[in-house]
């Protein structure tokens, strides 16, 4: 039997379930629809419910814009994709028997068909029953599931929905909750790893690491010779961050930025020098004059909008301007909707200008701080797998800890209590090794949810170093982790931590 008329027949009844008699929805579904469509979804494909959710997150944030296309023609909470290298829409009508129109705008459909393809390539990479149980087995299935034009792109995307396994996942009434899952790379433990502080290659902004985009995507140029630049143009992505990156190196995009910025994080990925002319503005002169920033997320959808994204997008603006002379302004500092001509309405009424544009020009004195050392009383836990030392003189204090990286979380945790609810300055301290991780990740409990920055403790220590401004909420709660969940090589630190305002 073909796998198509079964995968139609549970379509079809997954539909049915959710009517009652004269086609009304049942009452349960009406107060929980798409919990209950992953539910549903998950039990149908035999795929893991809360790796199907944490796809989807990183995709979406579960959010499906109303059946409107994302920038690279992706649908729905799960992203069906339909542009010309990617048609991941159509496999799952032709997997579910769905028509591609319900698949775009159901939410329960598209979670089904989402669900579907997963499957497939589960089923194409010869995952048996009992793997199937296993959702570290299903990594290079979700790799192939991003479509995405290199493997390190694969990666970074997988990647980012393990995160969102090991971290929790909590939207529009779907829940996740943290776990320990060992990720099976495959191949892909061998490739690239584009998040990590070693593969920082851009020579413009030493922060960004540099992944080229398709050349059909922008116009070599000499700038500021050829044309000078006094313009930033501030963009919203409408679309994940890997997503963004693999659409812009798509040469039937025929569209770039010269910035991607991680939401989560404020990873910054360079894709176009700033000597080029990126295609992002719409309107040639603009392009000709600016430097292109794009934002993970989508603007109908503040909860992508984190301050790690604010304060690191803020941080490359104020060097930009500075590099240039641009005046550290709104008439220079502009949004894409701004742009003379533009038809786009981005970064929106969701996007924080003056908490952006305060972290482009601000400083100032903290007006409180506390500091958690790794021998702090009642405020430092961490797992017997931590070893403590003194063998670097770069300690903050009279030791630190450190483990060995694994594909498990297992954070080493500082708890503080912060006076009340606002934004943040978060500092870690570590005493630097060439022996330690180059991509040790650092979990904030900002009030959003949590965000991961990575830091290369190779270099750099001694002093304090800064994550970003987060977000937090007030009370005694476990405010900083640092994780052994890294691809990383060599052992992740953890010694002192400072929060400030």
């Amino acid at each position: 039997m073909s796998r198509r008329p079964r995968l139609a027949a549970l379509a079809t009844s997954i539909s049915a379930a959710l009517l009652v008699v004269a086609g009304q929805p049942a009452l349960a579904d009406r107060a929980t629809p798409l919990p209950a469509a992953f539910s549903r979804a998950a039990a149908a494909q035999d795929v893991p419910r809360d790796l199907l959710v944490a796809l989807a997150y990183a995709e979406t944030h579960l959010d499906g814009h109303a059946g409107k296309p994302s920038a690279s023609g992706g649908y729905g909470v799960m992203h069906l994709v339909s542009n010309p290298s990617n048609h991941t829409l159509e496999k799952a009508a032709e997997l579910t028997g769905l028509p591609v129109e319900k698949l775009r705008a159901d939410d329960a459909s598209n979670v089904l068909g989402g669900a579907a393809v997963l499957r497939s390539y589960a089923d194409e990479l010869g995952l048996d029953e009992n793997a199937r149980k296993d959702a570290g087995r299903w990594y290079r299935a979700v790799a192939k599931y991003a479509a995405a034009a290199s493997p390190e792109l694969a990666r970074l995307y997988a990647d980012a929905v393990y995160e969102g396994l090991g971290l929790g996942v909590s939207a529009r009434g779907v829940t996740v909750k943290p776990q320990e899952v060992t990720a099976d790379r495959g191949e892909y433990a061998a490739t690239r790893d584009l998040s990590a502080q070693a593969e920082i290659l851009s020579s413009d902004y030493p922060d960004a690491a540099w992944v080229a985009a398709s050349s059909s995507n922008y116009t070599a140029s000499s700038r500021p010779s050829s044309y000078a630049i006094d313009r930033v143009v501030i963009h919203v992505t409408q679309g994940s961050y890997a997503g963004t990156i693999s659409w812009f190196q798509n040469p039937s995009a025929q569209v770039s930025a010269h910035y991607v910025v991680k939401s989560s994080s404020g990873a910054i990925t360079q894709m176009v020098r700033e000597k080029d002319i990126a295609w992002h503005a719409g309107n040639w002169t603009y392009n000709t004059r600016s430097i292109g920033i794009e934002h993970e997320g989508y603007v109908s959808d503040a909860s992508w909008f984190t301050d790690a994204m604010y304060r690191s997008s803020a941080a490359l603006t104020k060097a930009i301007c500075d590099k240039y002379g641009i005046p550290k302004d709104r008439s220079h500092i502009i949004g894409h909707n701004e742009v003379p001509g533009a038809t786009h309405t981005d970064p929106g009424s969701y996007w924080n200008w003056t908490t952006y544009m305060n972290y482009v020009t601000g400083g100032g004195t903290p007006s409180w701080s506390t500091t958690v050392d790794n021998t702090t009383a009642g405020q430092f836990t961490a797992s017997s797998n931590w070893g403590t030392s003194s063998y670097s003189s770069q300690r903050y204090g009279a030791d630190y800890r450190f483990a060995n990286p694994v594909a498990a979380s297992d954070p080493a945790w500082y708890q503080a209590t912060i006076p009340s609810a606002g934004t943040y300055k978060v500092e870690v301290w570590y005493p630097a090794d060439a022996g330690y991780n180059s991509s040790a990740p650092y979990i904030v409990a900002a009030s959003g949810g949590n965000q991961t920055v990575y830091v290369d403790q190779r270099s750099g220590g001694g002093s304090w170093r800064s994550l970003g401004t987060f977000s937090l909420n007030a009370g005694t709660f476990n405010v900083v982790g640092v994780s052994r969940w890294t691809s990383g090589t060599g052992y992740v630190i953890a010694d002192a931590v400072r929060i400030s305002r």
